[in-house]
């Protein structure tokens, strides 16, 4: 029994299902666009998610099969299953199949076009780990876009609209957090940092500080103008959006606080979990999208 449980929690290591809460934003539709009664719509959205979390992990073990021999040299990354070698490559192989096989059936399911989104993720996914993550800038921008993908993916599965507001601040948000990363991988690998990622040699922490900041004041910006535009009042039916925002300034701001007094930044799910008035500012903000547009 004990052997089954060792085996099972190292599978979830290796998925890394802690990042899930990434695939919330598929969510996002399904709350904005006021299709969170509709038992209907309920099941597509959670079809949507599940096959992204599927399909997510697939690319995360493929991700880690691919940089196995540099991760085994870094200091966080080394304890994870492939490169500790409590799991072998070619069983990584097989449960990433298994995955991307489940993740692609259900988003067929789900509506056929939503699966070409799908497959449009795990393209730049697996882009990124072969070629992406070793460009200035593109590597932050192709990590974003996925976010962006998350978030489209989400209301082409339901077939409603989706604000471009909406979308261009997840856009910058997601760059906020990408750059936040790269900060954090300088710090802590310091001198070793080109020979773990190629493309920190072109990164500097000043000039990663100044394009964090522009990142931060885009999100704030284009969420601010999304709650207030007339086209979201008429859609959700309430011009109340706008009280959200102290929340979003509140995340934003805890996070800068702990990207540079307390060298966070690292991996923004486990940032989400571990410090706790930024997880309670997360939930406060979605339980208020919540009331405002269901209930006001």
């Amino acid at each position: 029994m004990s052997t089954v449980f060792t085996y099972t929690s190292l599978i979830i290591r290796a998925l890394r299902v802690y990042q899930w809460p990434k695939n919330l934003l598929v969510l996002a539709a399904l709350v904005f666009a006021r299709q969170a009664y509709d038992p209907y719509q309920e099941l597509r959205a959670l079809g949507a998610l599940i096959a992204f979390c599927l399909a997510s992990s697939a690319t995360y073990l493929f991700n880690d099969i691919m940089d196995i021999e540099k991760d085994r040299a870094h200091p966080e990354k080394k304890s994870r299953p492939l490169p500790s070698g409590e799991l072998s490559i070619s069983t990584a192989w097989i449960i990433a199949a298994l995955l991307l096989a489940g993740g692609v059936a259900l988003a067929w399911l789900v509506r056929p076009v939503f699966l070409l989104t799908l497959l449009f993720y795990l393209v730049l996914t697996i882009s990124y780990s072969l070629l992406l993550k070793n460009l200035l800038i593109i590597d932050v921008m192709a990590v974003a876009l996925g976010f962006v993908t998350r978030a489209l993916a989400g209301a082409i599965a339901l077939d409603v609209a989706f604000s471009n507001w909406l979308v261009v601040c997840t856009l910058f948000l997601a760059m906020f957090l990408g750059f936040s990363k790269r900060r954090h991988e300088i710090i802590l690998l310091e001198d070793d940092a080109q020979s773990h990622r190629s493309v920190l040699y072109h990164y500097s922490i000043h000039y990663l500080d100044q394009l964090i900041l522009i990142m931060a004041g885009g999100a704030l910006i284009t969420y601010t103008i999304y709650t207030c535009s007339p086209e979201v009042v008429q859609r959700l039916g309430t011009d109340k959006l706008y009280f959200t925002i102290p929340f979003v300034v509140y995340g934003l701001f805890r996070y800068l606080f702990l990207v540079h007094h307390r060298t966070g930044g690292g991996d923004p799910s486990a940032a989400l979990f571990k410090d706790i008035p930024l997880g309670i500012t997360v939930a406060l903000w979605g339980a208020a999208c919540t009331i405002i547009i269901y209930l006001i």
